[in-house]
């Protein structure tokens, strides 16, 4: 009797406001090729979107299923908003269904810190992700299972900005390093009277910057550190 077990491959999608990067994983996460990517259409709109996807995949064969981590507001695989692409037509669009049918393979799609948290989490208790890039991306995990996505990005946190503005890429370069660092700790000041959290994740391209020391329940991760959150994605119940 042939007691061998098959393992399924996952094409996990990183769909970023500059790049979109991909490659595939086995069940438990490791990388079994190298990631490819393809610069995001300017405007990023569905159809463009779709299009460069379908581009960037063409070289990998073999795949049983698709994850994706999206830059935008995410229920039950259906984009109901995407502020940081092309709002007009990324409205209450089911995405994980056209990728299916675009790749012939069944598809969840989730808010891209939602995807990095899975990848970066240690399963124990009240864990928390937040993501510095084009925006504020945040995400949440109770005991490894992802809690139902925030979005804290536009939330008010001054009488006239939202996180996003407060703390996102325009913002880094309007202010320089070091005021994007005192909005920093005054976010995570924030954030800890608030939720109470046991460990606070920190990604995204602007991690990088920050400058000063962090408590000790505070890590800086990058999407290296996260990869097999595309794999974990079909593994929540």
């Amino acid at each position: 009797m042939d007691h061998t077990k098959t393992t399924e491959k996952i094409l996990s999608i990183d769909f970023g406001g500059s790049h979109i990067k991909t490659a595939i994983l086995n069940e438990e996460g490791k990388l079994l090729t190298d990631f490819q990517s393809i610069k995001t259409p300017q405007p990023a709109t569905l159809s463009a979107s779709l299009e460069a996807i379908q581009t960037l995949v063409k070289n990998f064969k073999g795949f049983d299923k698709i994850s994706v981590g999206f830059p935008g507001y995410i229920k039950n695989g259906i984009v109901l908003t995407a502020p940081n692409l092309d709002q007009e037509t990324w409205s209450n669009v089911n995405f994980s269904e056209q990728l299916s049918k675009l790749l012939g393979k069944p598809a969840k799609v989730i808010n891209d810190a939602d995807m990095l948290a899975l990848g970066v989490i240690s399963g124990s208790g009240l864990e928390m992700m937040v993501t510095l890039g084009t925006g504020f991306g945040t995400a949440f995990a109770l005991d490894g299972k992802l809690l139902p996505h925030l979005e804290l990005a536009h939330h008010p946190i001054t009488t006239k900005k939202s996180y996003d503005e407060y703390i996102g890429d325009n913002a880094y370069d309007d202010v320089g390093k070091k005021k994007w660092n005192i909005r920093l700790k005054k976010i995570i000041s924030i954030l800890k009277t608030v939720f109470n959290y046991d460990t606070l994740y920190i990604g995204g391209g602007n991690a990088k910057h920050i400058n000063f020391e962090l408590d000790a329940n505070i890590k800086v991760v990058t999407n290296k550190d996260g990869i097999d959150g595309g794999a974990k994605l079909w593994q929540q119940n």
